[in-house]
């Protein structure tokens, strides 16, 4: 007996509170099911009865065996608007909100195709057009659409009362068009609006709001003293404390389990609060100490920056006392440190050496990846040889140590400027872009080899081109025709394309700062993914 009454004190708040909630729950509980069954029987049998029998007269006229025709009439034979008629104007008489015939994807019914489509006049919605191909609207539609398809089914009901994008709450009943061979065809929709349900529904949530929210006043009012002395004052002392070591994150000198005598879940809390405090004053001075650390690593990290853009050419103009090339190049990394590179260099004072290139992957392991394989290219070239022999040199002295497993993608390329012959090899990298004097930009499909690292034994093959003076040559990486936006539609090589040619005379340096102001319009501030990085070298002849 005292162990019940010491019970009931010590959880009395709890208790009142939940003397509450039961009061008002049972009171809406009771009235709630009265409604939920009022509703369903109004919905089943005003709506769902009189929507079956107007698709069952609907299904009437449409012909089974007749729906690839429909499909290949184009919506305009005579027949197809026959029944197209009869149809609209079944959907008017019986004041349905839309009758359609769809034809649903049988592989996997996650899209449909729309055959006929009427609706009722003033109802101020968008009917489908003839041929009209959609994704179904979720999985719940595509299982009654297997249903009715594969004959396990005669009729199904869909009732959807939360509102939606295309149309308000309402009801749709489905049957099959059946052809001359009892399977069924395609599928009739009737879709019917729930006005008057909705209004009465509305109706009664309103009375039920009201009535719950008099009982919670007069309950409340009869509770509140009560409360206010073994809730409402502690939690006030609790609110205060944390407000103060918000503000101090200084532990209390008078713990809050001294001041608060309760023995319930209020006082459990007081005392988590004391612990709370002295844990966190621990975790700031752990916190202090990892934020020195993260610093540190920062620091690290922009000189991993600086040693990574100090092995890229980044001075222009690169070859000052030349007049026959002009060249600009800019690598933009997706973070601290990236795994695209660029490189250009003399091999002799008449044959200059170009790489684009991308290694698979982003951050450290990329851009450590990165720096071996640019030593690695530019070493091999300066020894002499065809750019298909460095691709094929460079991928044996990479796959011979190559661990990590990773791989990157090289354009390689090789320019005489006494004659503008160019001669360049690509391991599966993009496609360079071209444009002649006086032309527009355009891609250049060349013959794509093995990426540089994936497999020993690789042979590259090349091709050669002949630059007219005011050739220019475009090559970059996927960072940007894949560049995307807050809805990760991404730019697109046409995109790059246009952004070159809104301005195809421009300098090599402008026209990289055409294609970058290009891309920043189109992500319009979302996060960077890849690597952007870009070269244009013009040759003047």
């Amino acid at each position: 007996m005292f162990k019940t009454i010491r019970y009931i004190n010590e959880h009395i708040a709890v208790k009142s509170i939940l003397s509450i909630i039961s009061l008002l729950v049972l009171f809406s509980l009771v009235v709630c099911i009265i409604g939920f069954k009022a509703f369903t029987s109004s919905l089943l049998e005003v709506y769902s009865e009189d929507a079956f029998r107007t698709a069952d007269t609907a299904v009437l006229m449409v012909d089974g065996d007749r729906i690839q025709a429909y499909h290949e009439s184009g919506g305009t034979t005579e027949e197809y608007q026959n029944v197209y008629q009869r149809l609209d104007s079944l959907c008017n008489s019986s004041r349905s909100t839309f009758i359609y015939v769809i034809d649903p994807d049988r592989t996997d019914y996650r899209h449909i195709t729309f055959l006929f489509s009427t609706m009722m006049a003033g109802s101020g919605y968008t009917k489908y057009d003839f041929g009209y191909y959609r994704e179904t609207t979720n999985d719940d539609y595509r299982e009654k659409y297997r249903n009715i398809m594969e004959g396990t089914s005669k009729g199904e009901l869909v009732v959807r009362d939360k509102g939606y994008i295309e149309t308000d709450p309402h009801i749709t009943v489905m049957v099959p068009v059946i052809g001359t061979d009892g399977k069924a065809k395609a599928i009739l929709c009737v879709q019917r609006q729930m006005e008057s349900v909705i209004i009465t529904r509305q109706g009664y949530l309103s009375r039920i709001v009201f009535v719950t929210m008099m009982a919670a006043l007069l309950v409340l009012m009869t509770q509140g003293r009560y409360l206010e002395r073994v809730f409402l004052t502690p939690v006030d002392a609790i609110t205060k404390e944390a407000s103060r070591f918000a503000s101090e994150n200084i532990p209390a000198e008078e713990k809050l389990s001294s001041r608060i005598k309760n023995t319930d879940e209020i006082g459990i809390l007081a005392s988590s609060i004391d612990r709370m405090e002295e844990q966190i004053s621990r975790y700031v001075e752990n916190i202090t100490s990892i934020t020195a650390e993260n610093e540190r690593i920062g620091t690290e990290l922009t000189l991993a920056t600086r040693i990574q853009l100090s092995m890229i050419p980044h001075e222009f103009p690169p070859f000052p006392e030349r007049t026959d090339i002009d060249i600009f190049a800019v690598m933009d990394p997706a973070k601290e440190v990236g795994g695209d590179f660029y490189d250009f260099f003399l091999i002799d004072d008449d044959h200059l050496g170009l790489i684009m290139a991308d290694v698979s992957g982003k951050g450290i392991p990329a851009a450590l990846f990165m720096m071996a394989s640019k030593i690695i290219l530019q070493s091999v070239a300066m020894l002499g040889g065809s750019p298909a022999e460095i691709l094929t040199r460079t991928n044996e002295a990479i796959c011979s140590n190559n661990q990590a497993e990773m791989f990157v993608t090289v354009w390689a390329g090789i320019l005489e400027l006494s004659t503008g012959k160019l001669t360049a090899a690509n391991a599966g990298h993009e496609y360079p872009i071209f444009r002649k004097p006086d032309g527009q930009f355009e891609i250049v499909k060349d013959k794509h080899g093995f990426v540089i690292g994936g497999m020993e034994g690789m042979k590259y093959t090349e091709y050669e081109m002949q630059l007219e003076p005011g050739t220019k040559i475009f090559v970059y990486t996927d960072g940007a025709p894949e560049a995307s936006d807050a809805d990760n539609r991404m730019f697109g090589m046409q995109r790059l394309i246009d952004a070159l040619n809104s301005d195809p005379q421009a300098s090599p340096k402008q026209l990289l700062e055409n294609v970058r102001a290009a891309v920043d319009r189109f992500v319009d501030g979302a996060e960077q993914f890849d690597d952007l990085t870009m070269m244009c070298v013009e040759y003047k002849g």
